[in-house]
């Protein structure tokens, strides 16, 4: 009997225990659980595989008691997508955008044949877009951009006939479009393939797409031909970005095309017609070959010019014998140079040289010079070294001998690291040649009045050493680098490590408050005059220092120069009215010049004005990865310009955002504040420009800076 008791409790147990079981649903996505390695965090805090049904977990939605929408957003998870969310047969919206899901998208994925939206942008999944997408009948969004997708775009893709969105920017993507996007996605309203590495040419079905309404971008591919004259079909309100591809040929002037902007052609150095006021018939002649080879029928006219041809070839050749010879006598007398700098290489001091043989390479590679090469101690012979903080410790001589590395070379001299006995790294900027008119008097007047400059993002002069011959800055020495590398990179360094936005951000707000000491706090109201991103050095933390202050006066004070104590501040004269002015490319246009803003050549008295132009360029740099001037055509366009246009023509944000911000899309409204001050510093107008105080309280109203 009590046996009979025991088997009968067994039992009702077990029912109980399967009827309050999960359902397949909630199994489905428990193995979605299982697969995030950090889902102890908030969005999943209340998964139980205890419970009877998934309906009330956080970022799940039901019918019934069916799942048919799993959203969570923004959250950071960790992990990959498991095949078993296929099971949820009626699931139809995901939105799992800007998380950190990696690996390849598993083809039972697309089981879920219900699905609607599939949103899995600002991820880091990657491999191709599996060939069972097609299986989505029902789709109607379709976001993967900001992956790193490659492979080409699935042919399946277009038995998806009720897509509206299809947005694949910022993969790797590669291969052709789709022949046939055009004409079986008739229901497409937004198409976004940019930032990927799209070949071939557009096929002329686009401009079948009646249903547009937002933007087709095919920017930043490798895109080429012609552009088809059916894209001027497509609605007039659609925003069409065909820019930085290798397209050619003239740019059709019917429809649509003829309300685009010149950026939606920028970076097709091929194409010509307006908007690019770049003239068809001269830059790209259609019926005449570069090369021009003479048929064999001519007549005896020929003959003259064959012989005249001839002629010509042995004055080519005579010229280009001697133009061989001369670079040979140069080359030996360099290489018996260079072989002295060699030997320095090879000195016995790890990595490099010691600073005195340094100093003494430079004079010796200078082979043509009016003077004879002079060892540095009688270069040195009556020098004067002054410490400007008591507490370094160190003379001349340490100097000298320590081990020195060449960082660089500009305009204002020579920049050296010097690693002193005891390990201390430090900068030794060495002047330029023409430093050497000034006397003993002006040079410490002037250097003094900078090492009074104290302030965490300006670069500190600790010490100098002045003689006839010889004059040398020494400043702490700043391990990171400067932000042009930072922003761009540099060939044959260590591998490049974009910046996030947090991080620029806060390199923002503390070049602003560098330059709104100099302006209102110092011991005199400085003008920097020669801002850029190679003047800024990254510290330890990333925290920007701002360097070259005062150089320029250094070198030459008779010049006047671009580093001045601020008497009175100065407007000039704004350019035309016209607010977008395109400039022939000119190669004697310099990086430098760039970030000059527009009254420098025509006001000779300087103005704090001058630095914030150059403050809102660097701004637009770091937030576009672009350079101060943007190439369209054969024309040019500054930076600034370049980011107003692409707002009025009502772009969206990615496009002027550097790509390697794109996870940083969240933060949309914060990085258009910051763009709104970077205009406002960079306006034509000196008056419109506003204080750097200005500048530092608004900046620090946005997010609080990463310490």
């Amino acid at each position: 009997m009590n046996l009979q008791v025991i088997f009968l409790y067994f039992l009702i147990c077990n029912y109980f225990a399967i009827v309050r079981s999960l359902n397949d649903e909630g199994n489905a996505l428990l193995s979605f659980k299982n697969s995030i390695e950090n889902y102890t965090d908030d969005p999943l805090n209340n998964w139980y595989s205890t419970d009877i049904s998934p309906c009330s977990w956080h970022g799940v939605k039901c019918r019934g008691d069916r799942v048919v929408s799993l959203s969570i957003p923004n959250r950071k998870l960790v992990g990959s997508l498991p095949a078993a969310l296929g099971n949820l047969r009626e699931l139809r919206h995901v939105n799992l955008r800007n998380n950190k899901f990696f690996g390849s998208l598993p083809p039972d994925l697309f089981h879920a044949k219900e699905l609607k939206t599939l949103v899995l942008s600002g991820n880091s999944l990657s491999g191709p877009i599996p060939h069972e997408i097609g299986n989505l009948k029902n789709l109607q969004i379709l976001d993967f951009s900001q992956n790193s997708f490659n492979g080409s775009i699935p042919s399946s893709l277009v038995q998806c006939n009720r897509l509206k969105t299809l947005s694949l920017g910022q993969n790797s993507l590669t291969g052709p479009l789709i022949d046939v996007l055009g004409s079986s996605l008739i229901a497409l309203q937004r198409v976004d393939l940019s930032f990927n590495r799209l070949s071939g040419s557009i096929p002329s079905t686009m401009g079948n797409l009646s249903s547009l309404k937002g933007t087709l971008d095919l920017s930043h591919n490798f895109l080429n031909g012609t552009i088809p004259a059916s894209l001027g079909s497509l609605p007039e309100t659609v925003y069409i970005d065909l820019s930085y591809n290798n397209l050619s040929g003239n740019i059709p002037q019917v429809g649509t095309l003829l309300s685009i902007g010149p950026t939606a052609f920028a970076g097709n150095s091929l194409l010509c017609g307006l908007p690019l006021n770049i003239s068809c018939s001269s830059s790209h002649p259609d019926s005449q070959s570069l090369f021009h080879f003479p048929s064999q029928n001519s007549d005896s006219s020929s003959g003259k010019n064959g012989k005249g041809s001839t002629s010509c070839l042995s004055i080519v050749i005579t010229i280009v014998a001697s133009v061989i010879v001369g670079i040979c006598l140069i080359g030996l007398l360099v290489s018996n140079r260079c072989r002295k700098i060699t030997a320095c290489k090879g000195g016995e001091q790890a990595g490099g040289c010691s600073f005195e043989k340094a100093l003494m390479v430079r004079k010796e590679f200078f082979c043509f010079a009016k003077e004879s090469p002079e060892i540095i101690s009688e270069n040195m012979g009556h020098y004067n070294f002054v410490q400007l903080e008591q507490q370094l410790n160190f003379d001349l001589d340490q100097l000298l001998k320590a081990s020195a590395f060449l960082l660089g070379k500009s305009g204002t001299g020579i920049v050296y690291k010097v690693v002193l006995a005891d390990g201390r790294a430090l900068a030794v900027r060495r002047l330029g040649e023409d430093g050497g008119s000034q006397r003993f008097r002006e040079f410490q007047a002037e250097v003094e009045a900078i090492g009074k400059v104290r302030h965490s993002n300006i670069a500190a002069l600790r010490a100098y050493c002045w003689s006839v011959d010889e004059k040398l800055l020494i400043y702490d020495y700043i391990p990171n680098g400067d932000l042009a590398t930072a922003i761009h990179g540099k060939a044959g360094t260590v591998p490049f490590r974009p910046l996030s936005w947090p991080v620029r951000l806060r390199i923002m707000k503390g070049i602003a408050k560098g330059l709104a000491y100099l302006h209102e706090f110092s011991p005199k109201r400085y003008v920097h005059g020669n801002l850029k991103p190679s003047n800024i050095l990254l510290g330890q933390n990333m925290e920007p220092h701002i360097s070259d202050f005062g150089l320029c006066r250094l070198l030459n004070t008779e010049r006047g120069s671009q580093t001045y104590e601020l008497d009175q501040m100065t407007s000039g004269t704004p350019q035309s009215n016209s607010p977008f002015e395109f400039l022939p490319t000119s190669p004697t246009v310099t990086v430098g010049s760039s970030y000059q803003s527009p009254e420098v050549s025509k006001v000779t008295k300087p103005s704090q004005k001058w630095d914030i132009y150059s403050y809102g360029v660097i701004l637009l740099e770091m937030i576009s990865g672009k350079f101060p001037m943007i190439k369209m055509g054969s024309m040019e366009i500054d930076l600034a310009q370049w980011v107003q246009l692409s707002f009025e023509e009502r772009k969206p944000l990615y496009h002027v955002l550097d790509p390697f911000m794109a996870h940083d899309l969240d933060e949309e409204k914060e990085i258009v504040d910051v763009v709104k001050i970077a205009l406002a510093c960079a306006q034509k107008s000196p008056e419109r420009r506003p204080s750097m105080r200005y500048v530092c309280d608004n900046l620090e109203r946005l997010a609080p800076s990463i310490n």
